[in-house]
């Protein structure tokens, strides 16, 4: 039982949501694709419904080794979607509604809470989960995770800059972000480290200085804490000791093979430093950051289409080829587009009619791409058509 929990009316048992059995059944609409993946699935239909139903799948349940998800925010709006772009106002009469986020309050989050249970659920042991929320509600979903996956698994809180941000005519500043909740289920999740390309302005601040062959390059100590007199690294090299409560990085051997290779630079007062050039230090790249711009679409498949680049580093870094990555707010199919890309295995859920048809298209245009397109269907009417 998690210390953390938050309290709100009408808040479901625990026990009732997980052993609630599911009233529908997955009915296979088209298949796409030759050697069809069994794990590759779009699905029309509530995402509650669906969560049960896949959770009910000894296939699926802890199985599924990372989640993305860009839930409804609580704006109290209606999305639409034009004929030639989408957009979140409505400019003509033939602007269908792609979907409402019309829950407030605790119901709200009681709808993002009962959807949680079921993800976790279907979890693997090492699987993580990204939730996409605005700075208004993620106070509030951040201990709801707390409560469900346990504060001691939260990871990280990305905060994504948007390329257009909100400057409402409101007494506030500007709206320039939003967050990314990453959460583990154990202490034992995936990871491949996250790396970016150096900007120039980062090469010119880390590596300042310019040796006779135009190479940029910086230095550090030779030496570390810690006294080790006993052993090679306590020892003198060229006559010098280690400063007092520190020993040298490498032993005298190495030291001199290093300077020999002109790795290390000489002050003045004699004082030895590596040399550390640019060119060979960013071929790893730097460790990716929390704070993450990525450039937007002008004119997006769907309103609130997440950028494809940031959701391939999220599944890159959270899960490995051939792992499935699942999205049951799946929109115009950004994050399964990233994971097909990427070589995962993906399953998609939504109930709009215009982001299925969206996804439709965009995931049978990927070349190589298999997948089931399924709708849920009632059990009784189903068995009655039988």
């Amino acid at each position: 039982m998690n210390e953390i929990s938050i309290t709100y009316p009408n808040k479901e048992n625990f026990k009732k949501i997980v052993s609630q059995e599911p009233l529908f059944e997955l009915h296979q609409r088209k298949k796409i694709g030759n050697g069809c993946s069994i794990f590759n699935k779009l699905i029309f239909g509530d995402n509650l419904q669906v969560l049960k139903l896949l959770s009910s799948d000894s296939t699926l349940k802890g199985k599924i080794k990372l989640i993305y998800i860009d839930p409804p925010f609580s704006t109290n709006q209606i999305f639409r979607s034009g004929l030639s772009r989408t957009s979140t106002i409505s400019c003509s009469n033939n602007d269908e509604k792609a979907y409402e986020d019309k829950l407030v309050g605790s119901a709200y989050i009681e709808f993002l809470r009962k959807r949680f249970i079921l993800l976790r659920q279907l979890l693997a042991e090492d699987g993580s989960i990204y939730v996409h929320i605005d700075s208004k509600m993620s106070h509030y979903v951040k201990v709801l995770l707390d409560e469900i996956f346990g504060y001691e698994n939260f990871i990280n809180e990305i905060t994504r800059v948007k390329c257009n941000p909100k400057n409402f005519s409101r007494k506030a500043y500007g709206n320039i972000k939003d967050t990314i909740l990453f959460y583990s289920k154990t202490s034992k999740y995936v990871w491949n480290d996250s790396r970016e390309d150096f900007s120039e302005k980062d090469i010119e601040r880390l590596f300042p200085k310019i040796d006779k062959k135009g190479r940029r390059y910086t230095t550090t100590p030779l030496h570390a804490p810690g006294e080790t007199a006993d052993g090679p690294t306590g020892k003198p090299w060229k006559g010098i000791y280690p400063p007092a409560g520190r020993h040298w990085r490498h032993s005298p051997a190495e030291l001199e093979i290093l300077n020999n290779k002109g790795l290390i630079e000489w002050s003045s007062t004699g004082n030895p430093r590596k040399i550390i050039f640019a060119d060979e230090f960013m071929k790893k790249g730097k460790k990716r950051q929390d704070i993450w711009l990525f450039k937007d679409k002008i004119y997006p498949l769907y309103p609130t289409e997440k950028n494809l680049e940031m959701l391939k580093v999220i599944i890159q870094a959270s899960s490995n080829p051939d792992d499935i990555v699942l999205d049951c707010f799946a929109g115009s199919g950004s994050t399964l587009s990233a994971a097909q890309e990427t070589n995962r295995h993906w399953i998609g859920i939504d109930c709009s009619k215009i982001a299925i048809e969206t996804g439709f298209k965009r995931l049978s245009s990927i070349s190589g791409c298999n997948f089931i397109y399924y709708e849920i269907r009632n059990r009784k009417n189903y068995d009655e058509k039988i």
